[in-house]
């Protein structure tokens, strides 16, 4: 974590209700990235899956203006909180990825979605869960990203898409080009396994997800353009 970042964590002091996902790992790879754009006054700013609005607060106190959305309604709750600790403009709504906002368009999407793979077969309705859960091959909610996100884009408007390299992000950069989009890899970590990830272990390992040798995931941040 760069002397940044940790700062501006230790400034934050962000609040999480019980089942609210709070920054870890991927956040902070995500605000890494959010770092090196471009971003001011007038900048629109979408964060998709806001959890506790850390990402969102970063954006707004660079000056962007800031919508943020996740499908949960304590995320939603305890975004609006931290945004009003903080005195920080941002207009938080309940929304399945960006169904609640139709016609508007944005300079910059930041997502930080559901990416483990799970043995399950369906994505849980409700619960912490959510935050995490993303189908057998991670990319449930991945892939409906990248499909609905270039349409919330400007011309020339970034997408910054944080997952783990279990989803395979070659997939990722695939169908983002599909889509009309410019997208590369910016950035990779690799960082310990937390506590969903360890208690899966043998079945990612059974599934091919995971190498025997493998005792750390890697994260990676997409980022993509729209021409």
């Amino acid at each position: 974590m760069s002397a940044d970042m940790a700062e501006d964590t230790r400034r934050a002091r962000l609040m999480t209700l019980p089942g609210v996902y709070a920054p870890q790992h991927d956040t902070l790879l995500l605000m890494a990235a959010l770092n090196r754009e471009d971003i001011g006054p007038g900048t629109e700013v979408l964060d998709v899956g806001t959890g506790s609005g850390a990402l969102a607060l970063h954006a707004a106190r660079r000056g962007a203006r800031v919508t943020a959305v996740d499908v949960a309604w304590r995320a939603v709750a305890t975004a609006r909180l931290n945004a009003l600790m903080h005195r920080r403009r941002i207009t938080v709504r309940r929304s399945d990825l960006l169904s609640a906002l139709p016609g508007r368009s944005y300079d910059l999407v930041i997502c930080n979605p559901p990416y483990v793979p799970s043995p399950l077969g369906r994505l849980p309705g409700r619960g912490a869960a959510r935050a995490w859960e993303a189908g057998r091959d991670g990319r449930a909610v991945l892939d409906r990203v990248c499909e609905t996100a270039p349409a919330a884009l400007r011309p020339g408007g970034r997408l910054l898409l944080v997952h783990s390299g279990m989803c395979d992000s070659e997939v990722t950069l695939r169908r983002l080009s599909d889509a009309g989009m410019r997208a590369h890899v910016s950035s990779r970590a690799l960082v310990p396994l937390g506590p969903v990830l360890r208690s899966r272990l043998r079945w990612l390992r059974a599934t091919g997800l995971m190498d025997e040798e493998e005792t750390a995931e890697e994260l990676v941040v997409i980022r993509a353009e729209r021409s």
